[in-house]
């Protein structure tokens, strides 16, 4: 199931290039920060099994906000890390669904970025 909110995303971005004229490039900055914060859970979940210093969660869920939950989503399923903790998840979730519809909004023709 979290991989098809990976799946639908990629849809409204192609659906958004095509269709608004996005430049690619802002595929680039998911891309990017995906696997920055792919990393950032790796680097997490190792500091757990250590019993070392951890990375905040408000820092997972920044980083996630800012273009990088599909990254998230992929590590949370591979290392299996912060599956179990439900207030997080539902912290998680809400930050995907405010970074999909900022995402739909700047983009769309209605967004007041695109009248500048």
């Amino acid at each position: 199931m979290p991989y098809l909110s990976i799946l639908m995303f990629a849809a409204v971005f192609g659906g958004a290039v095509l269709a608004w004229d996005i430049p690619l490039s802002l595929g680039v900055l998911y891309l990017v920060a995906s696997c920055a914060c792919f990393a950032l859970y790796a680097i997490d979940k190792a500091a757990a099994r250590a019993g070392s210093y951890r990375t905040p969660e408000r820092t997972l869920l920044l980083l996630g906000l800012g273009c990088g939950w599909p990254g998230a989503v992929l590590a949370q399923q591979w290392l299996r890390h912060k599956t179990s903790k439900r207030p997080f998840q539902i912290a998680f979730w809400i930050t995907v669904v405010c970074n999909a519809a900022a995402f739909v909004y700047l983009c769309s023709p209605l967004s007041f970025m695109r009248m500048l």
